[in-house]
C-alpha cells in the first residue's frame, strides 16, 4: 500500500491562530482535496491532509510519499519542510503557483517537481513512483481539460475550520496580462472551463446554499458566464467571486449575474490613477467611471471586496490617504489593500530585476503587506507605514457606519465582515509576521545590505 501525505504549509499570514471568529479567516481550499481525487483507483493507498493554515504538521510522518503544494509566500517554510522529510528517506514532490514560475528555484529542495496543473501529471506522477521510474519533472500539457474530471474529496476537508466552505470552481485562468499578476505567466491567458452542467451538479450534490467561486475572472469567457448564471438561477443560492471592472459595462450580463443569486464579488480596481493602471498593463480599468460602476454593482444587490495595490511607480506618499478617502467617499462595502509585490517569474518582476530595485528574495517576505523593491517616489518606510495608515482610516468605526448606508447585503453580514476585516487591518505587524523567522518591524523597515 503506498502511503502519501499532502501538505499546505504556513506562511506569514497563512498559519493557524486566534482571530475574531477565533478560527482562519478564509474559505476552505480545494488543492488537497482536488488532489486526493485524482490519485487512480488502481493505487491502494493509505492518504493523509495536512493544511498548516488550520493544524500542525506533524514531524514523524510515517509515509512513502509527500507532496507539498507551494505559494512564493509560504517557498521557504516548503523547503524547510522538504529537506525534514527527506532527510528521513521520504520522497517529496512539489507543485503549485511558485513551482510553476520558477521551478529552478525549487529543484533543489524536492525529488520531483510538478509544473502546471496536475490533473494529468499527478496521477502519471504516482504511476511511475510505485513503478520505480519517477522522473525529476512533470509538466502538464497545454491540452488541458477541465470535463469529467473526478471531484474534490470534500470528505477530507475538516469542519468548522474555515469561515466558508462551500467553495466551487467552475473556470481557471485570465484573459488579461496585468504584470504584477502571476496567472498569465505561470499558466497563460486561456480560460479553462468546466462544463456548466458539471459545476450544477457538484453544487447540487453538495446541497450547499451559499457558494463561493474560487475562479480568478469568472467573466473571462462573457458567452459561458450567462451560461452559468442562467444555469445558477434554479438553484436559488447566494454566491460570491471574482471579475474584473468588466462586468460593470456589462449591463446584460451583469443583471444575469445578479438574478443568479451573486451578493458579492472581489473586484480588483488596483488604483485611481489612470497612469498607475497603464504601468502594470491594467488600462481596461478606467478610474473617473469607478463610481458609476460601484453603484451599478450596488443597484443590483451586489457587494463588493475592492482592492487597491500601493506602490505603483506613479504613487506618491498622497496615494494612501487619497485611495482611503475614495472608498469611503465611494462606499465600497468591504475594502483590501495590498503592497505591490513583484512575484517571481511575473513581467513585473523581471522589470524591478532589469532596473536593481529588488531588495530580496527572500520569499516568505512576498505576501501583499512587506516591501521587497524599491519603490520610485517613496521609501520603503513610507510606503509601509501608509498602507497600515490606509487600512486604520477605512475600517475606523466612522468609516464602518458610513459605508454601511450604502451596503446592498444585509446590515448583520456587512457589520460581521468589517468588523473582522478592522480586527485583521489594525494587526497587520502581527499577523503578517514569520514567527519561526527573524523579520524586520514596522518600526525597522527593511534595508538592502540586511536581505540580499
Amino acid at each position: 500500500m503506498l502511503r502519501i501525505a499532502l501538505l499546505s504549509p504556513k506562511g506569514p499570514l497563512y498559519r493557524h491562530r486566534g482571530g475574531i471568529f477565533r478560527k482562519s479567516l478564509r474559505y476552505a481550499p480545494l488543492t488537497l482535496p482536488t488532489l486526493a481525487a485524482l490519485i487512480p483507483d488502481e493505487i491502494e493507498h493509505d492518504l493523509s491532509l495536512f493544511d498548516e493554515g488550520i493544524e500542525d504538521i506533524p514531524e514523524d510522518l510515517d509515509v512513502d510519499l509527500i507532496g507539498i503544494t507551494v505559494i512564493t509566500g509560504t517557498a521557504k517554510r516548503s523547503y524547510e519542510l522538504a529537506r525534514h522529510f527527506r532527510d528521513r528517506g521520504i520522497a517529496v514532490v512539489m507543485g503549485g503557483p511558485h513551482i510553476t514560475l520558477v521551478p529552478d528555484d525549487a529543484a533543489a529542495h524536492a525529488d520531483t517537481l510538478v509544473v502546471g496543473y496536475a490533473e494529468d501529471t499527478w496521477p502519471e506522477l504516482l504511476r511511475d513512483f510505485v513503478a520505480g521510474q519517477m522522473r525529476e519533472r512533470y509538466t502538464q500539457a497545454p491540452d488541458l481539460s477541465l470535463a469529467n474530471r473526478p471531484r474534490a474529496r470534500r470528505d477530507l476537508i475538516p469542519g468548522g475550520k474555515h469561515v466558508k466552505t462551500g467553495v466551487f470552481e467552475a473556470t481557471r485562468g485570465c484573459n488579461h496580462r496585468c504584470d504584477f499578476c502571476v496567472v498569465p505567466f505561470a499558466w497563460g491567458r486561456k480560460p479553462y472551463q468546466k462544463p456548466v452542467a458539471e459545476v450544477i451538479d457538484e453544487i447540487r450534490s453538495t446541497g450547499a446554499r451559499r457558494a463561493i467561486f474560487i475562479d480568478l475572472n469568472l467573466i473571462a469567457d462573457k458567452e459561458y458566464a450567462a451560461e452559468l448564471f442562467t444555469a445558477l438561477m434554479p438553484l436559488r443560492i447566494q454566491w460570491g467571486g471574482l471579475a474584473t471592472s468588466l462586468l460593470a459595462r456589462d449591463e446584460e450580463l451583469l443583471d444575469l449575474c445578479a438574478r443568479s443569486g451573486c451578493m458579492a464579488l472581489l473586484v480588483g480596481f488596483e488604483s485611481i490613477s489612470p497612469a498607475a493602471l497603464k504601468d502594470v498593463s491594467k488600462g481596461f480599468n478606467s478610474p473617473e467611471l469607478y463610481a458609476e460602476w460601484i453603484r451599478r454593482f450596488h443597484d443590483h444587490g451586489i457587494a463588493l471586496n475592492g482592492t487597491f495595490v500601493f506602490g505603483l511607480d506613479s504613487d506618491t506618499t498622497d496615494v494612501f490617504a487619497e485611495t482611503a478617502q475614495f472608498v469611503i467617499d465611494t462606499r465600497i462595502d468591504l475594502p483590501r489593500f495590498a503592497i505591490l509585490t513583484p512575484f517571481p517569474g511575473t513581467g513585473l518582476h523581471e522589470r524591478l530585476e532589469k532596473e536593481n530595485r529588488i531588495l530580496t528574495k527572500n520569499w516568505e517576505l512576498y505576501d501583499g503587506q512587506h516591501v521587497v523593491f524599491q519603490p520610485t517616489n517613496m521609501s520603503v518606510a513610507e510606503l509601509e507605514q501608509g498602507n497600515m495608515k490606509a487600512w486604520r482610516q477605512v475600517y475606523s468605526y466612522s468609516s464602518i457606519a458610513r459605508r454601511m448606508r450604502s451596503t446592498p447585503i444585509s446590515k448583520a453580514l456587512y457589520l460581521g465582515a468589517n468588523l473582522g476585516y478592522r480586527f485583521y487591518g489594525r494587526r497587520l505587524d502581527k499577523f503578517y509576521t514569520c514567527d519561526w523567522q527573524m523579520v524586520q518591524s514596522e518600526s525597522t523597515p527593511l534595508r538592502r545590505q540586511e536581505i540580499l
